[in-house]
């Protein structure tokens, strides 16, 4: 079978529509058409369904659609490992890590990284969801949790401290909490989003610690995102925990306020995490001893 259209293919399969793969193999549509009409007659079986909101692949297309992806995530990694033969680190590092610590902490911090490797460039992908590292999603990830995926190689970066956050406006027109019960009569309380992955483990203790006979409290709001949660705490929502390295900059400029002081919600460990075969990469070896770096001289 014709490689290139395999490859075209597989784009589709993930993009779900001819004009997404065109987008992101700069072709145009109806190139895309064209290869993919070839490869099913090559094969003589139809490999997607073609309906008006998009594709979906038959049967036949699922099969070849594993058969592809596993071809094309070793060809990616042969590919890194061959470039790593070099002196110097040098080539693309992809990156994944949660919304909230990818686009507060991580980013800001990504330009000293590329002044020290300008050979290196560098992706981003911030999102809640574990991708998955073995299948060549990204290359390296930084993860609120220990992963569960198997064969990878884990390292511990740091503590991450959880407190309760309001905004001062909000504290006005609702009072100050002097204690835990206080949070089960007139208070909004704003936690993670339902039905959702969350980044971290106990995400919604707020809801459960000392919750009374009732044993949970009703929260007026749920956000499927930290960084939505940090918003929504800081134009007046309600009250909601934070991880405390997401809400230092907002409290030390005092637009948001602890609340309940003294209560501390549950503590978690951060990883830095990458593929077993990726061990000796000099392009994730530079960004983990600059990101043990960073966070040797940060607070969270």
């Amino acid at each position: 079978m014709d490689w290139d259209k395999l490859r075209i293919f597989h784009a589709v399969a993930k993009a779900g529509s001819f004009t997404r793969a065109g987008e992101h193999l700069s072709l145009s549509q109806s190139a895309v058409s064209r290869q993919i009409g070839a490869l099913e007659e090559d094969l003589n079986v139809s490999l997607f369904h073609r309906h008006a909101r998009g594709l979906i692949l038959t049967e036949q297309g699922e099969a070849l659609f594993e058969t592809v992806h596993d071809v094309s995530s070793r060809l990616v990694m042969a590919e890194a490992i061959i470039g790593e033969q070099r002196d110097k680190p040098t080539g693309e590092l992809r990156i994944t890590t949660t919304v909230g610590f990818g686009s507060l902490w991580l980013t800001p911090r990504i330009g000293a990284f590329l002044d020290i490797y300008p050979e290196i460039t560098i992706t981003m992908l911030v999102d809640d969801r574990e991708l998955d590292l073995s299948m060549r999603e990204a290359d390296v990830g930084i993860r609120m949790r220990a992963s569960t995926q198997p064969d990878l190689v884990q390292r511990k970066l740091f503590r991450i401290n959880h407190h309760l956050y309001a905004a001062p406006s909000y504290l006005q027109r609702f009072g100050v909490p002097q204690k835990l019960s206080d949070l089960d009569r007139n208070q909004r309380l704003v936690v993670w989003g339902a039905n959702v992955p969350a980044p971290v483990p106990e995400v919604n203790w707020l809801l459960h610690m000392d919750a009374g006979p009732v044993g949970v409290r009703k929260s007026v709001l749920r956000v499927n995102s930290t960084y939505g949660l940090l918003h929504a705490v800081e134009n007046g929502a309600g009250i909601a925990s934070l991880p405390d390295y997401l809400a230092r900059p907002l409290l030390e400029s005092g637009r948001i306020a602890r609340v309940l002081p003294t209560l501390d919600g549950p503590a978690n460990d951060a990883y830095f995490v990458y593929p077993e075969e990726l061990r000796n990469s000099k392009r994730i070896a530079a960004f983990r001893d600059f990101i043990l770096d960073q966070v040797s001289h940060a607070e969270f």
